[in-house]
Order: C-alpha cells, then structure tokens, then sequence
C-alpha cells in the first residue's frame, strides 16, 4: 500500500531547511507494534513518545505503551475508542489511519533498527535545539551571564542529552560478570599486596578496603586541621607512583581550596622529610635545597594532574575528568572539596541539600562512566565538638542524606591529639597535668582512619602515624616500616 503523507502546515513548507525526521519509519514501527505487541520489549528500551517526530505518532504510541503497560493488547480496534473524534486525525483518515498503519508494517524487519534511527534522529533535533539556544543565549547582552557560565550551561545540557541518549542495558547472562569477578581476583593474586583496586599506599587501609576500586565514590570526611587535604595527597601521590610503575595512566586532583604551588609544596615536604614550613619561607640549607632540586625533578616526572580553578562546578569536573581520561587514561580522580563545588540545575538552587545531591551523584555518575575511583573530601557538621566523644559519624555528615546515600565507602579522620592540646591543664594541677602529659604520649602522631560506611566490604578502624611537618602520613605497624 502506498505511504500516507500527513498534511503538511504551511509554516513548515516555509521553511528551507526541515528538522531531522522519518516519518516513513515512524509509520512502519507503529505498524509493527500494532501487529505484534511482542516487540514492545525491545521498543521500550529505545523510544519514549517524545522521541517521534509527529505529535500524532507521540500520542498513538503512548497510548500503545499505556495499554501494554496494564497487560491489556493493543491492536488498531482497540485504539480505534480512543482516537475515534480525534481532530489531529481527521486530516489523514481519522482512525482508519491505525487500520492503514497496521496494514503498511512490513513483517520481515529489524524494529530495533528502527527504533535506533528515530531515537538518533531525535536526539539531532535536541542538539540543533541546545545549539539555536546557545547562539540565542550568547547574543543576549546579559550582565549577569557571562561567557564561561553560558559554556557551563551549554555542557550540562550536553551532558543530560547524552545521559538520556544512553540507550539502557539490558540483562545479560552471568557468565560475563563472573568471567570479570575471576580476572579482577586473579590480578589481585598477583599482587604482592593482594589488592583489588589502586592502592591507597597504606597496608592496613588497603586491607580494609581492598583498594581503591574502580566505579567506587569515596567520601573522606573530617572536621578541619584534622588532615583531609594532607591524606588526600598522600593517597593521590601513592597512587601516582603506582600508576607510573604499571607504565600506563595518571591521577587527576582537583583542589577548589589550595593552590596548585601550595599542593606541590606539601609534596616536595613529603618526599625530601623537610618541614612544609620551612620549605615555604626558604628556612633552609644548602643541603637541603640540593635535595629538593633533585626530589623535584622525580616528582615533576610523575604523571599527576592538578587543577587548583576555584568555584568549579560538576558539570565543568565531569568535561574536565571525561578529558583527562581520553587524553592521559585517568586512573583515580581527587576532588577538595566536596561542598566547594557548585550544581548546575535551577533544582539546585533552591536548596543546599539539593545541590549537594546533585553534586554527589554527578561524582559518581564520573566514577561509573570513567570505571575510576573518585574520592571526595567533606566538610563535617559542628555537632561533633558538642560530643564527649568526638569521634565522627555518619549523621556528622553535612547535608548527609545524599552524600551517605551516594558514597560507596565513607571514611573519617580523627586525632586524639588535637583535641588533647586543647584540653592542657595548668601545670599546678601535678595529678591532672601528669594524666594529660600521658594521654599526648599515647595519642603523638597517631590518626585513626575510621571506616563507616562501606557498601562492598566491612568497616572498621585503621591507625597511621603523621608527621603534622612534612603533613606526611605512615604505615602505623613498626614491622610494615
């Protein structure tokens, strides 16, 4: 039968250039659905009604989609009820346009095919859209959005288009996850250190966590001057080393507080033991600056990426991650930190616990799109110095409904000592003075890593010794020195 051409409005034959569409393939996968509901399957894992071109075809397939979602058939009889009086129907045939569809299906066709092309064919008219909105938005003469927002705004939509455009995973039969499961243990067999993902450089937090393992968010959480930055960088650095040994990959750290010269010096103080401060204000010897230059160069070497840019937000971290990682094969992405960042959506700003959701999965949307580890340092609430026992925990967490929700592993610092130095007694007080000057012995230099959360493993908690210095963090056990 001949291909029914819908009418038409005039508005469009003005134009010179038409949006991207199919109506003839539109036609031909209604046609087949009305025949045979078994494809819906298939279908529904490609097409929304938002994806056809027609508003008609919108509406007979989310009525198609309506009827087999409550078990019932679909057939042109069936939706003849519905659309019987329908206006945008009158002009091709009315409802005898379901009958003319059904009988134009071709049997011996791939619908999958078919679906592909109008959702590829929908999400062209979507890019055209987000570009005509790009050019509209950059003629405005708006004060208060300037270019690098207007670039933000255009990534996001990018992003979300491409988030929808996915088209869903189906299942897939088990022998292919558990041919991965055995390679990912095999590897760790290897491994001297028995360690799945990256590791952390430090033996009892890798036992604990296996690992930094890929598709992982990590969120380390303290309150501040308990070393979140310093035990960022170490792990970062640690990592790098190992990365550079395997010969393939870098790590990426994003650092929204501190400059990228301030980071570099805590890694200088780091791998030559030379006191950070000291490094900062020149305080040292002839020695000690040959040292540095030679350290410096070793370190300059290594493949690890900083970016210091304040304020960013997810959308930029996600385009600036997605370009590292097709450039230099990221292999562990580091964000200081989290509540730094910034959303994107109007959703957002209504709320900081919006926006920090947003932020949250948008970090591990990364993890998962990469197949990286991300960790995320975090800020904790006040009400930890309110306790006797200022250990944190989870409910610590600001904004913690999304950030517990999202991470995979949540790991705290704590450190006796800080506290302990807050807490001196007079000296007069010989007893009291005598109990304190023991507990700062007993608490010197140690940090206790807790493990509170962890989604494929236990929790617990893991000592390290730290030089506050050289802000350099150690493996706590004298017989792993």
């Amino acid at each position: 039968m001949e291909v029914v051409k819908l009418k038409t409005p005039p508005e469009k034959e003005a134009q010179i250039r038409e949006m991207p569409h199919n109506i003839e393939a539109e036609q031909a996968l209604i046609g087949l659905l009305l025949i045979n509901n078994g494809y819906y399957g298939t279908v529904n894992e490609i097409l929304v009604a938002e994806h056809f071109y027609e508003p008609v075809h919108q509406r007979i397939y989310m009525c198609i989609v309506k009827l087999l979602e409550r078990g019932q058939i679909a057939t042109p009889v069936v939706l003849k009820a519905q659309f019987d009086k329908d206006p945008a129907l009158e002009d091709i045939g009315g409802s005898k346009y379901l009958i003319q569809l059904a009988q134009m299906a071709v049997q011996i066709v791939d619908i999958r095919e078919i679906a592909l092309l109008i959702h590829d064919l929908a999400l062209k008219r979507k890019l055209i859209e987000i570009g005509e909105n790009m050019v509209v938005t950059a003629f405005k003469p708006d004060l208060d959005s300037d270019a690098n927002q207007q670039i933000e705004q255009a990534e996001h939509s990018l992003f979300n288009l491409a988030t929808v455009g996915e088209i869903n995973k189906s299942f897939m039969p088990i022998s292919s996850p558990i041919k991965e499961a055995l390679d990912m243990t095999e590897n760790a067999m290897k491994r001297t250190k028995h360690v799945v993902g990256i590791t952390t450089g430090f033996l009892d937090l890798d036992n604990i966590l296996g690992g930094l393992n890929n598709s992982d968010l990590l969120i380390l959480a303290a309150r501040p001057s308990m070393g979140k930055t310093a035990l960022a960088v170490n792990i970062a650095y640690n990592a790098t080393l190992e990365v550079k040994a395997e010969g393939d990959g870098c790590v990426g750290l994003f650092s929204l507080e501190m400059s990228s010269a301030q980071l570099s010096s805590r890694i200088l103080s780091m791998g030559t033991g030379i006191d950070s401060n000291k490094i900062r204000k020149g305080d040292i010897n002839e020695a000690e600056f040959t040292n540095l230059i030679k350290r410096s160069r070793e370190i300059a070497a290594l493949p690890l990426f900083l970016d210091d840019t304040p304020a960013l937000s997810i959308s930029q971290i996600r385009t600036r991650a997605r370009r590292l990682k097709r450039q230099h094969n990221l292999k562990l992405l580091v964000v200081d930190y989290l509540q730094l960042l910034r959303g994107m959506s109007k959703r957002s700003n209504e709320s900081r616990v919006q926006e920090i959701s947003e932020i949250t999965q948008g970090l591990k949307a990364i993890a998962k799109e990469l197949n990286i580890p991300v960790i995320a340092l975090s800020q904790l609430s006040r009400a930890v110095e309110q306790r006797e026992d200022k250990r944190p925990q989870l409910s610590d967490l600001r904004e913690s409904g999304s950030i517990e929700q999202d991470a995979d592993v949540v790991m705290f610092i704590y450190r006796d000592e800080y506290y302990l130095m807050r807490k001196e007694p007079p000296e007069e007080k010989a007893a009291e003075y005598a109990q304190w000057q023991a507990d700062m012995e007993a608490a010197r230099n140690i940090t206790e890593i807790l493990v509170s959360k962890q989604r494929n493993g236990p929790v617990g908690k893991v000592k390290l010794r730290f030089d506050g210095k050289t802000t350099m963090f150690e493996n706590f056990a004298v017989e792993y020195e």
